[in-house]
C-alpha cells in the first residue's frame, strides 16, 4: 500500500478503512512541502500495513482542503477511524509525525 495519493471520490473510503491515518496537505508550488515530503513518504513505507499514510494536493483537490479547514501547507492532518485527532501545520523534524501515529497504534 505505501504511499497513497488522495482524490475526493476515494478519499472518505480509504480513510474509514484504516484505523489510523496521516495526511498530508501539500502543492506542487510549496517549497516547504518539497521538505517535508521526503519523511511522509519514508513514513509511508515504515508504516505500512500499520497506518495510511496519503498525500492530498490542494491544488487538485480543493474540496477536501476546504473540508479539513487547510489554510498553511504544508498541513499533517491525523485520522483515527475516520475521525481527525491532531495535526501539524508547517515542517517539523519526522519524529513529529511518527510521535502521533506510535502513541496512537
Amino acid at each position: 500500500m505505501a504511499l497513497q495519493h488522495l482524490k475526493k471520490a476515494d478519499f472518505d473510503a480509504a480513510v474509514d478503512a484504516a484505523p489510523l491515518a496521516m495526511v498530508d496537505f501539500w502543492a506542487d508550488w510549496c517549497g516547504p512541502c518539497k521538505m517535508v515530503a521526503p519523511f511522509v513518504e519514508k513514513i509511508a513505507d515504515e508504516y505500512d500495513g500499520k497506518a495510511l499514510v496519503g498525500k492530498v494536493n490542494i491544488d487538485e483537490e480543493p474540496e477536501l482542503a476546504q473540508r479539513f479547514g487547510v489554510m498553511s501547507i504544508p498541513t499533517l492532518v491525523f485520522l483515527k477511524n475516520g475521525k481527525e485527532f491532531d495535526r501539524k501545520v508547517g515542517v517539523m523534524p519526522p519524529e513529529t509525525f511518527t510521535n502521533v501515529l506510535d502513541e496512537n497504534l
